[in-house]
């Protein structure tokens, strides 16, 4: 995972996606402990409360899971959920703005012979 501190997207928000890029790439796997609150603050020279904030999007999306004085875990099912969540904002932010496109065009696709 890399910060980006140019970016629009917010620190927080880049912690976040990151992690769940780790989980879907395999990284993480479902019920293995991703890095520590201060782990990720130390290797990304983030503040603390930036990467907390960025591990609760993901607690309350239901992605990890906290146990107290271990650490952070990956939620069973946490794979299909974002799979589901990656599908549907592909959808929102491609297909949908494509096919609105299609039909504002009235444009109809060749017929491939």
């Amino acid at each position: 995972m890399k910060i980006d501190f140019a970016s629009q997207t917010p620190i927080f928000v880049q912690v976040q996606q990151g992690l769940e890029d780790e989980i879907l790439s395999g990284v993480y796997r479902e019920g293995e402990q991703i890095p520590s609150i201060t782990e990720l603050a130390a290797s990304y020279k983030i503040n603390p409360a930036t990467a907390l904030k960025g591990i609760n999007l993901l607690v309350d999306a239901g992605i990890v899971y906290k146990r107290r004085g271990i650490g952070m875990f990956v939620c069973d099912g946490a794979l299909q959920k974002l799979k589901e969540k990656r599908q549907e904002e592909f959808f929102t932010q491609y297909m949908l703005p494509l096919i609105q496109a299609v039909s504002y065009t009235h444009l109809t696709l060749p017929t491939i012979a």
